[in-house]
């Protein structure tokens, strides 16, 4: 399976900025509804076909057909070629480095906290 990095054009990582600024509930909240701009309405899952649809909303409209199905089929993770909210909304955390390394230091910070409390 191809690498998401490999298809598609550097972008701007946001995530970490809109998490700063929404909290964990509002960053989930606006990832639920970038879910819900882009799923087939019939079907209620981003396809090939609907992301093909509305790829120019996301600057995309350059893609080939090939790297619209690398991107669905990199965060497919039932395999059924289509993303549900949850597969979107974890794909969208893998592909954000910054929200990546601050999940990483806050387990870290958590674990040692843990220990520390238990007399380590």
């Amino acid at each position: 399976m191809a690498g998401f990095g490999q298809t598609v054009p550097d972008f701007e990582d946001l995530l970490p900025a809109m998490a700063e600024k929404l909290g964990g509930e509002g960053l989930m909240r606006e990832l639920c509804n970038g879910f819900k701009l882009l799923m087939d309405k019939d079907k209620g899952v981003i396809t090939v076909e609907s992301l093909k649809m509305n790829a120019a909303m996301l600057g995309l409209q350059d893609l080939r057909d090939d790297e619209l199905v690398s991107m669905v089929r990199e965060g497919d993770l039932d395999g059924d070629g289509a993303l549900n909210e949850m597969e979107f909304c974890v794909l969208m955390f893998r592909l954000s480095p910054g929200l990546m390394e601050e999940s990483q230091l806050l387990l870290q910070q958590i674990l040692e906290d843990e220990l520390s409390a238990a007399g380590f």
